[in-house]
């Protein structure tokens, strides 16, 4: 489909939200994973480390979908939140993982009304994943779904 500047836009203003949540989320998993401390931080701290990992591919993604429509990545970042024990830090990051889901959701509604299927797909496959981390927060921290 061959866009017009208007909807390629629109596409891009949403993309560059969601570069904006990647780069926040990258920060703050490298952030607990340099920081976590406890008896059970080493394990912790992979699952930290090779999250943020999974967000450096999101947002690499993002950001080449930006520049295919013709817009340049953004560098803001979204709020970071730092501090506290390990447990804390699991329920940022799961409540971090729930809003990105939330946001994309809302951009692949988007870019389904405006026809871009390419976009849309990004979305979906990088909601796959965020839920997948989602099920691993909620897994370790050993509460029921949603709760």
């Amino acid at each position: 489909m061959v866009m017009d500047a208007a909807t390629r836009q629109k596409v891009v203003q949403a993309l560059q939200q969601d570069v904006s949540l990647e780069l926040g989320a990258i920060i703050q998993y490298l952030w607990h994973h340099y920081m976590g401390e406890g008896i059970e931080s080493p394990e912790i701290n992979e699952l930290f480390e090779k999250v943020g990992r999974d967000e450096m591919k999101h947002l690499e993604k993002f950001a080449q979908r930006v520049i295919a429509l013709g817009g340049e990545p953004n560098t803001e970042v979204a709020p970071v939140k730092k501090g506290g024990d390990l447990k804390k830090m699991m329920r940022d990051d799961l409540e971090g993982e729930r809003n990105a889901v939330k946001v994309y959701k809302g951009h692949i509604k988007l870019c389904a009304d405006l026809g871009d299927t390419t976009t849309r797909l990004l979305l979906e496959e990088t909601v796959s994943k965020e839920e997948e981390h989602i099920d691993l927060w909620e897994t370790t921290l050993g509460i029921a779904p949603g709760a």
